[in-house]
């Protein structure tokens, strides 16, 4: 199956517990003013990628990392592919936790949402209202919600997770990343 992709990041700790894979998914309709990432925004954007190779990237760094961290773009406008895609990693012993600007009673009406959420382990939920700006504990506002769908992490797990990060590749690129990538360090 086809994912329209942002970007993946092999290792990052400003995305959840532990050191995880990033996956952003490509095009949000959502639009929240002061979104972190826009240029994620755009549908047409980005690049095609097949679930099942990107799935075989990912459990290749096992065991380097402990989860997968999904966001975007918004992975929930994606639902098909998001959906192979974590049944794809069932099994693999990798946490699976989801960014979303849909709020959780949202997603269970969207085609595809009540399965999707059964394959997480965290669900980070609801728009970005710059206004509320929070930046800990993986929310960006502080209207947003960290659910715990599984009793894989609990609450202290997110205390020390970085609100940012700077990540150096080999290559000269640079990467920010986070809830919080472009405020000063």
């Amino acid at each position: 199956m086809h994912v329209r992709l942002h970007s993946v990041e092999p290792a990052s700790r400003a995305n959840g517990p532990g050191l995880r894979a990033v996956v952003w998914f490509q095009g949000c309709t959502l639009a929240c003013p002061g979104c972190f990432n826009p240029t994620a925004q755009d549908p047409s954007a980005g690049y095609v990628a097949d679930t099942a190779a990107l799935t075989a990237d990912l459990l290749s760094l096992k065991p380097v990392v402990e989860g997968i961290s999904i966001t975007g773009g918004e992975p929930f406008q994606q639902p098909e592919a998001l959906l192979d895609l974590l049944k794809r990693l069932d099994g693999a012993g990798l946490s699976r936790l989801v960014f979303s600007g849909y709020r959780l009673e949202e997603i269970q009406s969207l085609p595809r949402g009540s399965q999707i959420l059964s394959h997480l382990d965290v669900l980070v939920a609801g728009r970005y209202v710059a206004a509320q700006r929070l930046a800990r504990g993986l929310l960006g506002s502080a209207n947003q919600r960290l659910h715990l769908l599984t009793a894989r992490y609990d609450w202290r797990d997110f205390d020390t997770v970085p609100a940012r990060e700077v990540i150096l590749h080999a290559d000269g690129t640079v990467v920010l990343s986070g809830v919080d990538p472009w405020r000063p360090i």
